[in-house]
């Protein structure tokens, strides 16, 4: 079956309300400015991965100077840094919000991607935690919870003794102002598998936003409020914003 399209704002919201999942409660979105790109994190796409520890290592060697009292606590910290700061790694940014998603399915900049059609995901993390974990039920987990959360350490990783473990669903604290905005949740990978791969697929759908429809929804979101700013409320958007409403 063809992929549904989404042109506008209004299209969404019918499709969303149209294909919700069956029984489930956490719904999470991703949007990608190129729709072949499949839901793989950084470090899968890496044609030669280096061991996870050597890309912490070498993160935390020059980052520990300009940290302040957020140091990270754990390996999963350090990762949630460093894919903040784009360096690739295991995880997957995902968004409670649909309209989150959709406005980095038509950002133009990312990429190369600018003409391009866009692709919005939708995930029920419950469902994917079902298909993938080694519990084999619909919880989402917190990063901190050990007994959940063991097998997808870097230690764990690199060793090699987690090998085959699918992605899973799991929730990190918000403990910055881009992730809040962006009301931010997060898959880890462990294997090469792409998400929408897993077991029988049930657990996530994948419309198409014609490359046309790109500039329309950017202008709808804007007169929603949900500009570059909402999205990344820092320094530097507030000056592009300024810079903008004066062109």
């Amino acid at each position: 079956m063809a992929d549904k399209k989404i042109k506008c704002v209004a299209d969404l919201v019918r499709t969303l309300k149209a294909d919700r999942f069956e029984g489930s409660g956490s719904v999470w979105y991703r949007g990608h400015s190129d729709h072949s790109w499949k839901l793989e994190s950084g470090y899968e796409r890496l044609k030669k991965p280096p061991k996870e520890i050597s890309l912490v290592n070498e993160f935390r060697q020059n980052a520990n100077f300009l940290l302040d009292k957020h140091t990270p606590k754990n390996d999963f910290d350090w990762l949630f840094l460093m894919q903040h700061y784009g360096v690739p790694t295991r995880l997957l940014d995902w968004s409670e919000s649909p309209l989150v998603a959709l406005y980095f399915a038509v950002e133009s900049e990312t990429r190369g991607a600018k003409n391009k059609d866009g692709a919005l995901w939708v995930l029920d993390p419950g469902k994917l935690n079902t298909n993938t974990n080694a519990k084999k039920d619909p919880y989402i987990p917190a990063f901190e919870e050990g007994e959940y959360m063991d097998d997808f350490e870097t230690i764990k990783i690199d060793s090699g003794s987690s090998a085959g473990l699918m992605p899973i669903a799991a929730i990190a604290t918000r403990n910055n102002p881009r992730i809040q905005a962006q009301l931010g949740t997060f898959t880890i990978s462990r294997s090469k598998t792409p998400i929408e791969d897993v077991g029988d697929k049930s657990h996530v759908h994948k419309y198409v936003i014609p490359k046309d429809s790109k500039p329309i929804i950017a202008e709808e979101l804007k007169l929603l409020g949900l500009g570059k700013f909402q999205i990344f409320p820092e320094l530097a958007s507030i000056g592009e914003k300024i810079k903008e409403s004066y062109k």
